[in-house]
Parts: C-alpha cells; structure tokens; sequence
C-alpha cells in the first residue's frame, strides 16, 4: 500500500520561463504531475510525470509547451508533488 500523501503547489510564471519551469520540475524526483493552466484558469495540458521523464516522450512535451508559450503571457504552473510519509501536510 502507498503510504505517500500528495500536495499541490501553484506557481505562476511568465511564457517566456515555462519550458525551463516544466523541465526543471520533470527532473525533480517528487514531481506525479504538472498541470499547466492560462491567466482565465482554463487547463491546457496536464502531464504525468512518470510518462515525460521517458526521453522518447520528452521532447514532443516541450515542443508543446514552447507552442503555448507564445500563445500566452502569463501562466500557472499546478505541481502536484508526493510528500515523504513522515512530512506533515
């Protein structure tokens, strides 16, 4: 059984940093899920993990991104993350 327990974190940033947001994020190792949402709140992509560290994957992810990037000035990042079973959330 998974003793892990999830958090979700917000971070805004603008279109020119989000590629190197979501890049960053996929190597940390807590990361389950990015959502990336616009200024209205409305949900563009969402991306498990698990699946974007693969390589193969990977680089079609952030060819997207960059894509939105130009669509948009400003974004959100929602970062669900898995808190260690001893962290208090």
């Amino acid at each position: 059984m998974d003793n892990m327990k999830t958090f979700f974190e917000e971070i805004r940033v603008r279109g020119t940093e989000l590629a190197d947001k979501v890049k960053s994020l996929i190597h940390e190792g807590n990361v389950r899920r990015i959502i990336i949402k616009n200024e209205q709140g409305h949900t563009f992509i969402e991306i498990p993990v698990t699946v974007a560290a693969v390589g193969i994957v990977f680089a079609p992810v952030l060819a997207a991104i960059g894509a939105l990037a130009a669509m948009a000035a400003h974004f959100t990042v929602v970062v669900e993350r898995a808190a260690d079973p001893g962290t208090q959330v």
